[in-house]
């Protein structure tokens, strides 16, 4: 077993990390900066270090201090969490050479996947269905982009091949557009990446976001989890996330799943990852693959019983999976709302001291948060502030009591997202299951045209 872990993120997934550690008797090292020494997991660990001023730059994404507070505390191996560097290859390849573990894939499948166009040259190679597209990186002669578009149909997207989060695309619903977004897509790129290569796909125009969570050992074996919808989302943002995905059967779940854990074997993939697909009219096309933990892993541990985050370092202390495919059970439904530090209304962040925190409780419900009562949130880091998981033996259960436990929920101080979360599950379409990825952004633009009276 691992005997000490550096946890290289902050907030709740870093707090989620080291409950794990403990559970597994490892010894845990909080890294945090100056605006951050009052987290509670730095409290909690075995040891704390601070790496940097308050801005990420200088801090959580600062390679060298990562690396340099690893060392001065004998740590073994490093855990990365999600956002910051857990999906930065050349950071996975320095943990290794620094002659720590880095808990997560290998430099090189990160890297892999990272290119958002080798990934997809690499998923078809290995039988994953794709988004008819390019194929590879568009190049410069317009008259064979025109024709690449044509042959695809448009609408068309074009893709930044370094990009994620949302950024780095732009959707083209006509031949005399397509030369200009593909010169503004290269110069965002550039810009934000320092990769302008970018790539073109199919438009699909009502789909819904669902994807398969995976576990391999690097050593010979993978499963898969079963799939979450994650469909509910403003500018590309994942607001809501459930699991199981409504509509979708277990022999879908089986096939897809089947594809996905041979692709992982196929590519010698080691520990957690999930792979992306837009799903629409009975069928899956991969856009990513994350490799790394996902912020709506608690879903798959609602309805699976398995612990994500134990799996992760078991495999990186050099285990074999012990969880077979056939061991695999789906268990009730469960939903997650993510609770933002943010204006409910104008999604401007809400930065400031949280004077009052009352977590919900009931059965089924479980709450992911590093907020207490006289924690101040600093302005310098994404505004979410914890997760509000809600199981229930089925979807309608589920939804009942994620709507008691956010009517619990009590966070004074600052604003939250808790109002938007409630209208969502009072929402009919929501409550109806399967719409697609557009449905949150349409419903909050009619509720804003009616407060305005254009309604």
């Amino acid at each position: 077993m691992l005997e000490k872990v550096l946890i290289a993120n902050r907030g709740e997934i870093a707090l989620r990390v080291l409950r794990a550690c403990h559970a597994l008797g490892i010894r845990t090292v909080a890294v945090h900066s100056t605006v951050d020494r009052n987290l509670k997991h730095v409290g909690m660990a075995d040891e704390s270090i601070c790496i940097g001023p308050g801005p990420a730059a200088e801090s959580y994404l600062n390679v060298p201090a990562l690396i340099a507070a690893a060392e001065v505390t004998d740590a073994q191996a490093i855990h990365p969490g999600y956002g910051f560097l857990s999906e930065n290859a050349d950071f996975a390849e320095r943990v290794e050479q620094s002659g720590f573990i880095f808990i997560g894939p290998t430099a090189g499948v990160i890297r892999l996947m990272g290119d958002k166009v080798e990934a997809i040259r690499a998923m078809k190679a290995a039988g994953v269905p794709c988004v008819p597209g390019s194929g590879g990186p568009l190049g410069e002669d317009t008259a064979e982009n025109l024709r690449i578009a044509r042959e695809i149909g448009y609408p068309v997207i074009i893709k930044a091949a370094g990009g994620g989060g949302g950024r780095g695309m732009r959707v083209v619903f006509t031949e005399a557009h397509l030369g200009n977004a593909i010169a503004m897509t290269k110069t965002e790129a550039r810009a934000a990446f320092g990769n302008d290569q970018v790539y073109m796909e199919k438009f699909l125009e009502n789909p819904r976001h669902v994807e398969i969570q995976v576990l391999a050992d690097g050593q010979g074996s993978a499963i898969h989890l079963g799939e979450r919808d994650c469909s509910m989302q403003r500018r590309h943002q994942k607001v809501v996330e459930e699991a199981p995905a409504p509509g979708i059967t277990a022999e879908q779940r089986a096939e897809i799943g089947k594809v996905c854990v041979d692709a992982c074997l196929r590519i010698g993939y080691r520990g957690a990852g999930t792979f992306e697909f837009l799903y629409e009219n009975g069928r899956f096309y991969f856009i990513e693959m994350n490799t790394r933990i996902q912020v709506e892993h608690p879903v798959t541990e609602m309805i699976t019983g398995i612990d994500l985050v134990r799996e992760q370092l078991l495999i990186a202390a050099g285990h074999r999976l012990s969880i077979r495919q056939e061991d695999v059970r789906f268990t009730g439904h469960a939903i997650e709302c993510r609770i933002n530090a943010e204006d409910p209304d104008t999604f401007m962040p809400s930065p400031g001291t949280v004077k009052t925190f009352e977590a919900p409780g009931g059965p089924g419900i479980r709450v992911d948060t590093h907020i207490y009562d006289g924690y101040r949130i600093p302005p310098n880091y994404d505004s979410m502030i914890g997760k509000l998981i809600a199981h229930g033996v089925d979807r309608d259960t589920a939804i009942a009591r994620m709507r008691i436990a956010l009517s619990e929920l009590v966070v004074d101080g600052i604003k939250t997202n808790v109002p938007l979360q409630q209208r969502i599950m009072a929402d009919g379409g929501f409550r109806a299951g399967g719409q697609n990825i557009h449905y949150l952004e349409k419903r909050i633009a009619e509720s804003k045209e009616k407060a305005i009276g254009l309604g």
